[in-house]
Order: C-alpha cells, then sequence, then structure tokens
C-alpha cells in the first residue's frame, strides 16, 4: 500500500484538531467539549443537615464502608444502589447520623472516582500530543523518501506501514476518549440521585 504525502498530511490535520486548542486555558491537556469542573462541589449534590461532624468517620463504620464501596460502583444499577439505601436506613436507630455517614462516604468516593477519570483523560491527551508529534515528523520523513531519486521502495514501504498504525491508535484512542468524557457527568448524576435517595429516608 503506498502511504501518500496527500493522505499522510490529512491525518495530520485530523489528529492534531482535537488537542491542539483547549477551551479552557487553565486546563490545555483537557480534550472533552464538556467544561472540566475539578471536584463534585458538596452544594450541588447535597440539601441535608452538616457534614462537619462526620467527616472521614464513615471510614470507621465497617457496615457503611462496605455499602459505600458497593454503591459507588458504577455497575452496580442506579435502583439497585437507590434499594439499597432504603433498607440500609430503614434499620438504622439514627437515620440522620447514618445518613449523613452514608453521603460523606459516597461523596468522598465518587470525588476521588471522577479525580482519576480526569487524570486519566489529560494524561492521554498529553500522549495524544507526543503522537501527533511524531505522526508529523514521520509523514516528513517519507515525504523526504519519496521524494529521493532514486526512492528506497522497501523504506517508504515501512514507514508508510509504519504510519498507517500510528494514525490507527490515534483515532483509536481518540474515540475511548469521546467516550470517556461523558464519565464525569455520569458521576455527578449517580451522587445526585443516591444523595436525594438518602435525604428521602432520612426526612
Amino acid at each position: 500500500m503506498r502511504w501518500t504525502t496527500a493522505t499522510a498530511v490529512l491525518c495530520i490535520m485530523t489528529a492534531m484538531a482535537g488537542i491542539c486548542a483547549a477551551a479552557d486555558p487553565r486546563y490545555p491537556d483537557w480534550p472533552c467539549a464538556q467544561a472540566k469542573v475539578p471536584e463534585i462541589s458538596l452544594a450541588a449534590v447535597w440539601a441535608g443537615p452538616p457534614l462537619d461532624d462526620v467527616a472521614d468517620r464513615w471510614k470507621n463504620d465497617a457496615k457503611v464502608s462496605v455499602l459505600v464501596a458497593k454503591l459507588a460502583v458504577r455497575r452496580t444499577p442506579l435502583e439497585e444502589a437507590q434499594k439499597a439505601i432504603v433498607e440500609y436506613l430503614a434499620g438504622a436507630a439514627d437515620k440522620t447520623t447514618n445518613g449523613k455517614l452514608l453521603f460523606a462516604g459516597l461523596f468522598d468516593s465518587l470525588n476521588a472516582q471522577r479525580s482519576s477519570v480526569l487524570n486519566g483523560l489529560e494524561r492521554v491527551t498529553r500522549r495524544q500530543r507526543e503522537a501527533a508529534e511524531k505522526i508529523r515528523s514521520d509523514t516528513l520523513a517519507l515525504q523526504a523518501l519519496q521524494d529521493a531519486s532514486p526512492p528506497d521502495q522497501a523504506k517508504i514501504e515501512e514507514l508508510g506501514n509504519q504510519l498507517v498504525w500510528e494514525t490507527r491508535i490515534f483515532e483509536d484512542r481518540r474515540r475511548v476518549v469521546k467516550f470517556v468524557c461523558e464519565v464525569p457527568t455520569a458521576i455527578d448524576q449517580r451522587l445526585f440521585a443516591l444523595s436525594r435517595a438518602i435525604q428521602q429516608e432520612m426526612e
């Protein structure tokens, strides 16, 4: 397969388009169309009583810790998670304290999960920028080989195949990033829904 200079240039333009212009200059490595919000705001997801008196105490409660771990995992269906909250608080002697402990654990866990996703997206962006530069460099090298007289067809073929592979990896990552960009919003929505379930049971 002949890797033409025109094809290579087109791939470079496509590759660079999504990573060169950050929407928010404060976060140059943020690749998503959605604005980057580093942390979930407590006020945005919790209208219940203050959590100052529970802080990290949820970690010392074995039952709450186990439940938080289960509810924070997105593979646990939301309806199942909400049902588990109802069952847990129904049997609690102090619904207010237990509800606050449960929410504090979910808030900490989902915020940490969300931060991990955000950091991962920015790491991939940096790798994509490096990959795009490598593709550009290899494209120029290929052009030089094609313009040589006489051209070294073996080297042209080798570098052309390498460019095909590099571009394929770049595009695969780009598709994954587009999907992962939806995850922080999904985490926000999950925490809000679980918070409402807790507060309803506390009332």
